[in-house]
């Protein structure tokens, strides 16, 4: 398979190594200080680009690919309260593929299944009111993460109690705080902590008088994330339209 790389930080350079190890090639490496090469014919060479960058820069980059017909595989977040509807009709009827998801290890996605079914049952047993706390590195430009924010959404698919999820208690990049966890009884309050290089911690809580229910994501490395890329990639190839884990992960 030819990768073409959108981001050649840190996370690019990661799935690079592992795309190699799987015995793929990369046909394009674009960073900020070489924009052209999206219009390069190794760029149009790609089976699919993989785009790690910034919610400022992810839609355009969208736009680049799809006008040379390469699928895309992004983990951006941030975007898709401005741009979500237009993706969406871009990739309608698999005019255009994008695989989006906020997170790619496939430690995550089990953990999604986890949460998903957790909400479920907690459905039924009001006396838990649930809470979530999200930790990154301090590089992070988005709060609350797009994972946090995922799995807020598929708790609020499951829980008749919780209408919608809101920012709650922020410790900042700066040291700076706001923001707090005491919020009306129908919110899902998200805490966001961004420290050191943490690559991501999720926890997801339900408390009641009796006791603590507490589940935990912690990301060791980037190494996972980087790994489920490539996986998406590689099922990207065959597949068209607007994708994500569930569909590369049956659970």
């Amino acid at each position: 398979m030819k990768i073409a790389l959108i981001g050649y930080g840190k996370m690019g350079r990661m799935i690079e190594q592992i795309a190699l190890e799987r015995g793929h090639e990369i046909v394009c490496k674009i960073d900020v200080d070489n924009p052209q090469d999206f219009d390069s014919p190794e760029f149009e060479s790609a089976d699919v680009a993989i785009e790690f960058t910034n919610p400022l820069a992810a839609y355009d980059n969208y736009l680049k690919a799809f006008k040379h017909h390469v699928k895309v595989v992004s983990g951006s977040t941030g975007w898709m309260k401005d741009h979500q509807a237009e993706v969406e009709a871009l990739c309608k009827d698999g005019q255009n593929t994008l695989f989006w998801a906020s997170n790619y290890s496939v430690g995550m996605a089990i953990f999604q299944a986890v949460n998903r079914y957790l909400a479920k049952i907690m459905n039924g047993f009001k006396q838990y009111d649930v809470t979530m706390e999200e930790t990154h590195h301090v590089h992070k430009l988005d709060a609350p993460s797009g994972t946090a924010i995922t799995l807020a959404e598929e708790i609020l698919d499951n829980m008749d109690r919780k209408d919608k999820w809101v920012k709650g208690f922020q410790h900042n990049a700066d040291g700076t705080e706001e923001g707090t966890n005491d919020v009306a009884a129908d919110e899902l309050p998200i805490a966001s902590i961004r420290r050191d290089e943490v690559p991501g911690i999720h926890t997801i809580n339900y408390d009641s008088d009796a006791d603590l229910i507490s589940i935990t994501h912690d990301a060791h490395s980037r190494k996972g994330f980087a790994l489920g890329a490539v996986l998406a990639a590689e099922y990207t190839v065959n597949h068209t339209g607007l994708l994500t884990t569930s569909d590369l992960f049956k659970f």
